[in-house]
């Protein structure tokens, strides 16, 4: 249900020494662009004129030293991963994460391509994705869908009919089987194995856009618990955090967006109207919703993440004071929508705890002063609490799940013959 061209920037709002709040994209997302444009035979000065961008912004994205890569359209050997031309900076990460531009012109940016490309994945997938292919999938989804569960199942469905993808299912756990981890959560997982997308913006960009699509549809932000992504962590990672609000695992079995499962019982509340407004406006609205969530419970969980894991954990005057409201109104606010501080706090924890060690690289010690608890004995017991292991434990079993020393993080959730793959697979495509 994704594609670079529909929601696919990194959006966040910035207040400026003016006091007004302006929408802006990072320089990565504009190098990424450019250079599909490139990769593809577009001359980039035209591309960002139209844009009503300066043409020496091409330069400057593009100031990159680049080991050829192969061809486009050259498929990967059976099992293996596309290679990736490796990426030497010319300029330092801070300078890049200051460089933006305006969202709207991003958004025009991402426009031009897909006509002069004629592929909402401008380049990105293992085929073109014809422009229109994206708004005949959300005209299915909302005409036909109850809830979000139905809502993704038909979007799963769709894509699987076309060879570019992009290829995602929904995966849910298996009924009558328990365990202590993931037994409340719900997974999107996307095949990104056939992406020609050096700087991981096809894989960044398909999840974004699945995750802020399902949260239109459903009039509200779905909370993302944690974002497992396939490739290694990039030198853009703190970026991560400004677009999905949650852990990421880099390295991962799979790329997949983990949220609540009783998100999927939520109904779709889009028309025919309000689809034809947000397909107007695509790219750039969708994205606007980077405040993390509508409800009291969206913004505190996601507070509470932004300070992992350098901590500490802003306690709740804190919070009510960057909410600006007083302490028992936060109270009252969580309490309306059923859940308490302490419960959020615990929940970020844990799922920290589950990122961190699925990545394999730092020690429990580590781990436990990370997250704020007064010595690692602590952390034991907590963990023991959410999980029914020891993080030892957890740990060992996360790396015996797969070979390749990532963890399988859906291996509870599929039953004897594989996973609970809630849409049918086209052949070919990877289980």
């Amino acid at each position: 249900m994704s594609d670079p061209g529909h929601l696919v920037m990194e959006l966040s709002i910035r207040r400026e020494a003016t006091g007004m709040l302006t929408r802006s994209v990072s320089a990565h997302h504009v190098r990424a662009v450019l250079l599909a444009a490139e990769r593809r035979g577009v001359a980039t000065g035209p591309l960002l004129a139209r844009a009503g961008l300066s043409p020496a912004l091409a330069e400057a994205a593009l100031k990159e030293e680049w080991t050829p890569a192969p061809a486009p359209g050259t498929a990967p050997a059976p099992g293996t991963a596309p290679a990736q031309a490796p990426v030497t900076a010319q300029a330092p990460v801070a300078a890049e994460s200051a460089a933006r531009v305006p969202a709207e012109q991003f958004g025009q940016l991402v426009r031009v391509l897909w006509a002069t490309l004629d592929d909402e994945l401008i380049g990105l997938g293992g085929a073109p994705s014809k422009v229109g292919t994206f708004a005949t999938m959300a005209h299915v989804v909302v005409h036909g869908s109850r809830d979000l569960r139905e809502a993704l199942r038909r979007a799963g469905t769709f894509y699987s009919l076309f060879p570019g993808g992009p290829r995602f299912r929904l995966v849910e756990p298996v009924a009558g089987l328990a365990w202590a981890d993931g037994v409340d959560e719900a997974r999107m997982e996307f095949d990104v194995s056939g992406y020609d997308d050096p700087l991981h913006f096809g894989a960044e960009s398909t999840v974004l856009v699945a995750h802020r699509f399902a949260g239109w549809l459903v009039r509200r932000r779905i909370g993302l618990r944690r974002v497992e992504f396939v490739h290694p962590e990039p030198r853009h990672a703190r970026e991560y955090a400004l677009l999905f609000g949650a852990p990421c695992v880099f390295g991962a079995a799979r790329t997949a967006a983990v949220f609540d499962r009783a998100d999927l019982d939520e109904p779709v509340l889009r028309d025919a109207a309000a689809l034809k407004v947000f397909l107007r406006r695509a790219p750039v609205d969708v994205l606007v919703g980077a405040d993390y969530g509508s409800t009291a419970t969206g913004r505190v969980r996601h507070l509470i993440g932004r300070s992992l894991p350098a901590g500490p954990v802003p306690t709740p005057e804190e919070l009510a004071g960057r909410l600006s409201v007083s302490p028992q109104t936060l109270r009252r606010q969580l309490a309306a929508e059923g859940t308490t501080y302490q419960r959020l706090r615990d929940q970020v924890r844990r799922d920290h705890a589950l990122a961190e060690l699925t990545g394999g690289r730092i020690s429990i010690e580590r781990l436990s002063r990370r997250l704020g608890f007064s010595e690692p004995s602590a952390f034991h017991r907590a963990f023991r609490r959410w999980t029914g292991e020891t993080p030892r434990a957890y740990q060992a079993r996360a790396r015996a799940r797969d070979p390749r020393g990532a963890p399988d993080p859906t291996a509870r959730a599929r039953d004897p013959r594989g996973a609970a793959d809630a849409t049918p697979r086209a052949p070919g495509q990877q289980p």
